[in-house]
């Protein structure tokens, strides 16, 4: 059984190229170098400190009385009041240059405290255990491609397979700790960073990044927390954004529900772009989409769900059968199989990607655009096969509908990109293959009796994506068959208000796995946004404002959430989750508008707006 601290425990600190998970205790217990989905060189996070950690801390031991972020940084700020005096712990990454550095200075506050160091470094996911010897004034420990470096003046020791030290500090005094990353082949020392400097600089890039956020509406602080960290799970060198810093958190504390979410998905792209052009950030925003643009070129046919952070398509899965799990879950995976599914949704996901950016106004080229007809090609073949659907069930192939609802999306804004963004296609077509899909899903993937789409045709379940159908503007938010299905979702799937995706347990076991999870915390996200908007507003505020409950004591969010035991469940952080924060204080603020399609043409609520262009023999408009 792992030793790890509760989820809900750790903060977060990177250098847009890699991160860290610090907990309250003191201990570093995740770090993958040189990169984010590289192998962990601290792993207790998923055994114990035999896997690998940095633990330091008051020789006393004991959580962080207080804890904080430095305004808006990822710099890390830990107090420690004891019966001797005060300490405070600083962590930070500074941006890399050469090489990788983490930062960890100790200051004395008052008083005379005595401070306990304890480095394990355990390459591989903590499986090796590294050769160390000293050079000079700094320690090395090399395994294989890996070498680290830990500068510092303060005397340390090996014992036990680990390094370790005692010191003392007193008020006004800085203790420096740098943990320095390098390829093993490469000849020549490091430079460590100086680490009071580092952080400074550090402290004046998250100044002048934030300084670029035009929102000033309510819940500022979470607004602006959240966007620090979205920005923190970026990867620089390509800017793509991971979906999170960790893999194998549990869905279910000792269930089998482990996935690595280190990896960047095409279906966050939509959302994640709002995000950042409701906030100002459109370098960030054409940077993801330019990510998106090079991951998905080539036959649209081969188009995956998600990526690695520099591009890459092959993400194997396997397990590390030598961790125990966080709190005995298992199986530890690394690479995530699910990339290999066939999920229709996401050819709609990446066309609505590309709608939104020409409607924020970014530089379009005719390369994008076709790209993008091939992908209407793909779709106009295939949106009637069976899939796996958003959620990535593990069991058999079904017709979801909001699968269905993002072909139809797709294909909705290829039509509105040529009647209004000046692009050419074979628009008649296409609107012909929209109203086909239409009617089908109203037809197949309606509940009459019960006035709600289900989660799939012939489903008897429900499914919290399907909140997501007038926010596509599928239908408007007036339209009967839209309230009747936000209330149907809310009261079906809800526990203690938040929700869950859908039930694993509904017509039969829908996704194919074991066990169950907790509430989806970025469908609790949507549900106050549907709430919102079929009218509901006092409700959707009160959610919004439990949901911001739920964050840790630095903002912080997982994936998930468990009511009955008030635990943060998933990976974390979680980008979808920082996200849907994001999004739905700048759609309850009135900062931004996500009903501004008003429907499907011809449904309730829809307007049909003038068509300015003119028709030529083949079908084409300009």
């Amino acid at each position: 059984m792992g030793t790890a601290s509760a989820i809900e425990d750790y903060a977060f600190v990177g250098d847009l190229q890699s991160g860290a998970l610090v907990g309250r205790n003191g201990s570093i217990d995740w770090l993958c170098l040189p990169r984010f989905d590289s192998p962990a060189c601290f792993a207790a996070l998923l055994h114990d400190e035999s896997a690998g950690r940095w633990l330091l801390a008051p020789a006393g031991g004991g959580r962080a009385t207080s804890r904080r972020y430095r305004d808006d940084t990822l710099i890390l700020e830990s107090e420690w009041h004891t019966a001797e005096g005060s300490v405070r712990v600083v962590d930070c990454m500074p941006l890399r240059g050469d090489a990788a550095d983490l930062v960890r200075v100790v200051e004395g506050i008052s008083g005379r405290v005595t401070m306990r160091m304890d480095l394990r470094i355990r390459p591989d996911y903590g499986r090796i255990v590294p050769w160390v010897n000293r050079v000079g004034n700094a320690l090395r420990a090399i395994a294989g491609p890996d070498a680290f470096w830990l500068h510092t003046p303060v005397q340390v020791y090996g014992e036990n397979m680990s390094t370790r030290a005692e010191f003392t500090v007193e008020a006004g005094d800085q203790v420096p700790f740098v943990l320095t990353y390098k390829p093993s082949h490469l000849s020549g020392r490091p430079r460590p960073v100086d680490a009071v400097p580092a952080i400074e600089d550090t402290e004046k890039f998250w100044r002048t990044w934030m300084s670029r956020c035009t929102y000033r509406g309510k819940w500022n602080d979470a607004v602006r927390r959240s966007l620090v960290t979205l920005k923190g799970l970026t990867y620089r060198p390509t800017g793509g954004i991971l979906a999170a810093a960790t893999t194998s958190l549990p869905e279910q504390l000792g269930g089998s529900r482990n996935w690595d979410y280190r990896f960047c998905w095409l279906r966050d792209a939509t959302f994640t772009l709002q995000a950042l052009v409701g906030t100002g950030y459109l370098e960030e925003a054409a940077a993801w989409r330019e990510w998106l643009l090079r991951a998905i070129a080539g036959n649209p046919a081969d188009l995956q769900i998600m990526y690695g952070v520099d591009g890459t398509w092959r993400l194997p899965e396997y397990e590390l059968d030598w961790l125990s799990g966080y709190e005995g879950s298992r199986p530890v995976l690394v690479g995530n199989a699910a990339a290999n599914q066939f999920q229709l949704d996401v050819w709609g996901e990446v066309l609505e990607c590309f709608y939104v950016a020409r409607e924020a106004g970014m530089p379009a080229s005719d390369t994008a655009w076709n790209l993008q007809k091939s992908l209407l090609d793909f779709l106009e073949g295939n949106w009637s096969r069976p899939d796996s659907s958003l959620w990535e069930v593990r069991g058999a192939s079904r017709h979801f509908v909001h699968s269905k609802v993002m072909a139809w999306t797709g294909v909705d804004r290829a039509v509105r990109s040529v009647l209004h963004h000046g692009r050419w296609g074979p628009v008649d077509r296409w609107e012909q293959l929209r109203d086909r899909i239409h009617a089908e899903v109203c037809e197949k993937g309606f509940d009459t009796g019960r006035n709600t789409f289900t989660q799939f045709y012939g489903s008897k379940g429900v499914d919290a994506a399907l909140l997501l159908l007038p926010r596509m503007g599928f239908l408007p938010w007036n339209d009967p068959r839209v309230r009747g299905t936000v209330e149907t979702v809310a009261r079906e799937l809800s526990e203690d208000g938040f929700l869950l995706r859908y039930r694993p347990e509904a017509d039969g076991g829908v996704d194919g796995l074991p066990g169950s999870e907790g509430t989806f915390l970025v469908c609790t996200f949507w549900l106050a946004d549907a709430l919102h908007g079929i009218g509901r507003r006092r409700e959707a505020l009160e959610l919004f404002e439990r949901l911001l409950s739920l964050r840790n004591d630095v903002g912080l969010l997982s994936e998930e959430y468990d009511p009955a035991t008030g635990r943060h469940l998933g990976n974390t952080p979680q980008a979808f989750s920082m996200v849907g924060l994001v999004n739905t204080a700048l759609w309850l603020s009135g900062t931004a508008d996500i009903s501004s399609l008003d429907g499907h043409p011809g449904q309730t609520g829809a307007d049909t707006p003038a068509d300015p262009f003119t028709a030529s023999d083949d079908g084409l408009r300009a």
